[in-house]
């Protein structure tokens, strides 16, 4: 998931694939990781932490948008991640789908959230390659059906099936192998959704995404040594970020290479 990022002759850089969840065992970094990490002097990531809670509320209420038997399913998974129901019912569709295919968060520092406060308290510069805008426009552009239609995909999966999907992708990611993470991710991803709605989240989550990012990172890459950090799916593929930077001419080679079973 470490990847060397060089511009000519200029300074090196690295480029770190991560999951978005507090799992002990992602969370603990490999060595090669915490060194890279120390090295620059620039951290970057998707989008920084905020306080500010308003692209995740919306104006109409849930309770008036499902069924009496998909409302209750929505207050039984909000139990079970310790949600309150007034707070559910604001939450938007999209969002309330993510919360609710993963498993109850152990903290709040993800491993992306954990290189970020590593970073700060090195006293490094950090800066997001997106603003917020841009990091919730890809969910922003669902309708609220589409939204609703996700949502109603998850409610349906058992927390069994959750809880196992989630191992599967837990262990793809431990192999080191991207393409592996890639596919697993679009396959549990894709499998509930109608495919038209299904190509619409890839093209604006990833391709558009990163095709900004790459953009970023080259220009940065040029003038100092940077840790990038970014969700692992957005990595590997013709339009993935490691395949964009060498477009742009830049050097990626792996660090690492780990071979799963």
């Amino acid at each position: 998931m470490l990847w060397k990022v060089q511009a000519g002759n200029g300074p090196t850089s690295y480029l770190f694939g991560t999951i978005h969840v507090d799992d002990a065992r992602v969370t603990a970094l490999a060595e090669p990781v915490t060194l890279a990490l120390s090295s620059a002097p620039l951290f970057m990531m998707e989008v920084l932490p905020s306080s500010d809670v308003s692209p995740y509320i919306m104006q109409a209420s849930l309770d008036k948008l499902l069924t009496e038997s998909e409302l209750q399913q929505v207050y039984e998974a909000a139990e079970v991640h310790g949600l309150p129901r007034d707070m559910v019912l604001r939450m938007k569709p999209w969002l309330l789908a993510m919360v609710f295919d993963l498993p109850v968060p152990q903290s709040p520092y993800t491993l992306d959230v954990q290189l970020y406060l590593q970073a700060q308290r090195a006293g490094k510069q950090v800066k997001a390659l997106e603003t917020a805008q841009e990091h919730f426009s890809a969910l922003e552009s669902l309708t609220l059906d589409e939204q609703l239609l996700i949502l109603r995909s998850v409610l349906k999966r058992s927390q069994e099936q959750k809880e196992k999907d989630f191992e599967l992708l837990i262990q793809a990611y431990l192999s080191g192998d991207l393409n592996k993470v890639a596919a697993l991710d679009a396959e549990l991803t894709a499998d509930d959704l109608p495919a038209g709605l299904w190509d619409k989240l890839r093209v604006r989550l990833l391709d558009e995404r990163n095709h900004n990012m790459s953009v970023r990172i080259a220009q940065e890459a040029s003038k100092t040594s940077l840790f990038i950090a970014v969700g692992a799916a957005h990595l590997p593929g013709d339009h993935g970020l490691i395949a964009l930077l060498r477009k742009a001419g830049l050097t990626v080679e792996p660090v690492v290479t780990v071979s799963g079973d």
